[in-house]
């Protein structure tokens, strides 16, 4: 969430996104340390997370895999080296308009 720096409505549309993608609220992530050429400094509030546990963890695991993936440009499989040592997946999107629950009129620009 890199211009959400400069301007707070990046993370105000970011966290309503998330909020309409998983059906809870993000938390939001606070920096930790700063860096002065991003012009970030410590506790500023740079991206958000949610944990998904029991149902609603496999809901958005089978609306990821049959809706969401073969709506993303270009895709070409997920990476099986994205797992950790504790069996949690990483995966990063370019673009979460690829879920239909997000309606395009309202979020024009990405979050990157």
């Amino acid at each position: 969430m890199g211009k959400a720096i400069a301007e707070k409505k990046h993370m105000e549309d970011a966290l309503d996104a998330m909020k309409q993608i998983c059906g809870q609220k993000p938390l939001t992530t606070l920096s930790r340390k700063s860096i002065a050429n991003f012009k970030l400094r410590e506790g500023m509030a740079i991206g958000c997370k949610v944990t998904l546990r029991g149902f609603r963890m496999y809901e958005f695991l089978d609306r990821l895999v049959s809706i969401a993936l073969p709506r993303v440009r270009d895709f070409r499989g997920l990476d099986p080296n994205a797992f950790d040592r504790h069996g949690n997946y990483n995966l990063g999107l370019t673009e979460q308009l690829v879920f239909p629950e997000l309606n395009p009129d309202k979020f024009t620009t990405s979050q990157e």
